[in-house]
C-alpha cells in the first residue's frame, strides 16, 4: 500500500485540512500505517498534481488560507481500482522479534524485560482498541456498510493484539525455564 491509498481512504469519508488528516491519521490508519505529518503533506502536493485530490481555499484573515482538501472523482477511481486489486503478504516489522531472534547474545534476563514491556505496550493498545470498539462500535448490527468496514479492521487489530499478548506470555514462560 502507499501514504498516497493511505491518504485518499481518509478524505473517501470527507473532506479535510491537512493538519485535519494529520490528527485523523493518527487516530485511525496510523494504528496500521506510519506516516508523519510531512509525509502526509508531500502526498497531498502529488495527489492535487495528479488531478485524485482538489483543494479549497479558505481565508481566514491570516498570511496562509486553510486548505480543505476533498477526493475528486479521479480520485474515488483509482482508489476504487486500488481497492479491486490483489493484495499481497506485507511483511511483519517488528524489533522485539529481531531481538529475540538474535537473543543468544544477551541473558535470557534482558529477553524477559523485553518481552514483559512489550506486552505491557500490546495490553494498552488492547485497552485503546477496545475503548474505540465500545464508543464507536457499540451496537454493530446497527452500522452502515462503511462503518462495518472500519469496524472489521478494528476487529483486526484486537486479535492481533490478542495474539501479541498470547506470544509475549508464551515466550516470558519458555524463557523463565531456560538453564543457564
Amino acid at each position: 500500500m502507499a501514504l498516497a491509498h493511505a491518504v485518499m481512504s481518509l478524505l473517501a469519508k470527507k473532506a479535510y485540512s491537512g493538519y485535519e488528516i494529520g490528527k485523523e491519521f493518527e487516530d485511525s490508519v496510523g494504528y496500521f500505517w506510519q506516516a508523519t505529518h510531512q509525509q502526509i503533506y508531500r502526498e497531498l502536493k502529488k495527489l492535487e498534481e495528479q488531478g485524485w485530490v482538489s483543494v479549497e481555499a479558505i481565508a481566514q484573515g491570516k498570511p496562509l488560507d486553510k486548505k480543505i482538501y476533498h477526493l475528486t472523482e479521479l480520485g474515488q477511481q483509482k482508489l476504487a481500482e486500488w481497492i479491486d486489486e490483489e493484495c499481497e503478504l506485507g511483511p511483519i516489522r517488528e524489533d522485539i522479534l529481531v531481538k529475540v531472534f538474535a537473543g543468544k547474545l544477551v541473558s535470557p534476563q534482558v529477553l524477559l524485560q523485553h518481552l514483559e514491556q512489550n506486552r505491557r505496550l500490546h495490553l494498552k493498545r488492547l485497552e485503546a482498541y477496545k475503548e474505540i470498539e465500545k464508543r464507536l462500535f457499540a451496537h454493530p448490527e446497527e452500522l452502515s456498510y462503511g462503518e462495518l468496514c472500519q469496524y472489521m479492521v478494528l476487529k483486526m487489530g484486537i486479535c492481533c493484539e490478542k495474539a501479541w499478548n498470547s506470544w509475549c506470555e508464551e515466550s516470558i514462560e519458555v524463557l523463565q525455564n531456560v538453564k543457564e
